[in-house]
């Protein structure tokens, strides 16, 4: 995946850094990026022995950042790099762009089942929350890092995949400019999925009416 980003981003007139946040999984991980990018001063790699989480993994690389527009994806072709560079392309018009499957040109290679679910989960989300977004869940985003600078004192980054839903929420009711671009999620090269999405249903749920009660 590293050396995959690194080649769809070369071409492209800045410099980019890639920062792998590891929570001291036993899979080899940061021994990995240890050894293949060594000497790659672009790549870096946090290793957490203590803190355990999706979405405080995600708070620690964007503190760690020195780039003025951040990008978070899956590292499991999930969200593949090739559509990493439409995303971005989106920038200069927007604050916060989300990969979304639910628009036109999106979609999924993967469970039918976990396609209509999410599917079903964000129309409540939009019901619930009033919100224009088709798919809150996307967790494949590239924003401006001042959206979170300004988001500072929101607590967003806690949970799972539901600190999305919050930072997508937040960015718009602060009005920041939104934009969906259609991505594919593809197959999975390797590894079995920590995301179930029936198992964080409930989280998922409360964290969507804990938003509407604020509002």
């Amino acid at each position: 995946m590293i050396q995959a980003i690194l080649d769809v981003l070369s071409p492209l007139p800045f410099k980019a850094q890639l920062i792998v946040v590891d929570d001291n999984s036993p899979d080899g991980t940061a021994d990995l990026v240890r050894k293949r990018f060594a000497s790659h001063s672009e790549v870096s790699l946090i290793l957490r022995k203590k803190e355990r989480g999706l979405a405080t993994a995600i708070a620690k690389g964007i503190e760690q950042s020195k780039a003025d527009i951040i990008a978070v994806m899956d590292t499991d072709f999930n969200h593949h790099p090739k559509s990493l560079v439409r995303l971005l392309e989106k920038i200069p018009e927007a604050d916060l762009v989300i990969g979304s499957r639910y628009i036109s040109g999106g979609g999924m290679k993967t469970s039918r089942l976990r396609y209509w679910g999410s599917w079903v989960f964000n129309v409540f989300i939009r019901l619930v929350l009033g919100s224009p977004v088709k798919d809150n869940l996307s967790g494949f985003l590239v924003f401006k890092k001042k959206v979170v600078t300004q988001l500072k004192n929101r607590s967003i980054f806690y949970g799972y995949g539901d600190y999305c839903i919050r930072l997508i929420h937040f960015a718009r009711k602060a009005g920041f400019v939104i934009r969906e671009v259609p991505v594919i999620y593809e197959f999975r090269l390797g590894g079995e999925s920590k995301t179930d999405f029936m198992k964080y249903l409930v989280s998922y749920t409360k964290a969507v009416l804990a938003l509407r009660l604020r509002s």
